[in-house]
């Protein structure tokens, strides 16, 4: 038995997204207002009865801060209006890069997120290719992580024989793994060295991409850096064409300028993040089919399993 009549509600910070999701599921978005004081304040309100409701509230927690602190009050707001269940359905998750104390006097702000959702209200988190996987374990609620491979596979060819698929660190060798799996091609790793934060020294290519078409896919881009270090690597290696599969778009500063005079020939993106500023070589895939189909399956009390069934290996 269903909780209550299914109510998506979005935040602001990808409404087009919400959109896409809404009109797959084929019910309207909930109405909600969204607005803030004359000092910035954020205030909410829904605008409909939600009590019994199963609601869902799709908001990533890219920067700005205030995205995430949005969310925070749209939870509280949800849970305080009689909502049966409340869902934070966040398809970029901010913080996570901060997943533990790898030296001393930081915060591990991924934790500090997780308590913070519990806190305000939410009985259950979906969200997407995390930065790291563990994080899921910082919550005692249910986690579903989703994997956007399913987005980005059926443009490439499986057993492609001169396609190799390309991890531009140790830390992502899990994701291209799934990837190269399902492909049915060889998988390379790339071994870095990072001197400090958003900075990174490509050291050596672990495999073989001399005259071989590259899939090289990662879970966040934000500089561009280090992605860009490693489509040049690749290229001096005598890779011939190099695609990029990134979940999530965060690009900041001229990291769309460092990726337009890259070697690369497409960047493909999923719609995780808004794209503010198009470029001939980024091509966007929404990720609102499978966004959608995770918060019919979790109303409706069905298995999601497929939808995150990414390498058991």
């Amino acid at each position: 038995m269903a909780k209550g009549p299914i109510m998506i509600f979005s935040g602001s910070s990808n409404p087009e997204l919400s959109r896409e999701i809404a009109k797959y599921l084929g019910i309207p978005l909930g109405n909600v207002e969204l607005k803030r004081f004359s000092d910035g304040e954020l205030w909410v309100k829904y605008k409909e009865n939600i009590r019994g409701g199963d609601v869902f509230i799709i908001q990533s927690t890219n920067p700005p801060s205030e995205n995430f602190m949005e969310l925070l009050i749209m939870l509280d707001a949800a849970k305080r209006s009689s909502a049966s269940t409340v869902t934070a359905v966040i398809p970029y998750f901010g913080y996570a890069r901060q997943d533990r104390k790898d030296q001393p006097r930081v915060a591990i702000t991924a934790k500090l997120v997780a308590n913070l959702l519990t806190v305000a209200g939410a009985d259950r988190v979906i969200s997407m290719d995390l930065h790291a996987a563990q994080i899921q374990g910082f919550f005692d609620i249910p986690f579903d992580h989703l994997y956007a491979s399913t987005v980005f596979l059926d443009t490439w060819k499986s057993n492609d024989n001169n396609l190799v698929v390309v991890s531009p660190d140790v830390g992502g060798i899990k994701l291209a793994r799934a990837y190269s799996r399902r492909l049915n091609v060889p998988l390379v790793v790339i071994d870095k060295r990072r001197p400090k934060q958003n900075k990174a020294e490509v050291m050596n290519i672990i495999g073989d991409v001399e005259n071989k078409d590259v899939l090289l896919v990662d879970d966040i881009i934000d500089t561009g850096g280090t992605f860009v270090s490693a489509i040049e690597a690749l290229k001096n290696a005598g890779a011939n064409e190099i695609y990029g599969a990134v979940t999530h778009p965060i690009l900041s500063g001229d990291a769309i300028e460092k990726i337009e005079n890259s070697s690369i020939s497409k960047l493909y993106i999923t719609d995780s993040i808004p794209l503010n500023k198009k470029s001939k070589k980024i091509i966007v895939k929404t990720a609102s089919g499978l966004l959608a189909e995770a918060i019919r399956r979790t109303h409706n009390h069905e298995s999601i399993s497929s939808l995150f069934d990414i390498d058991k290996s």
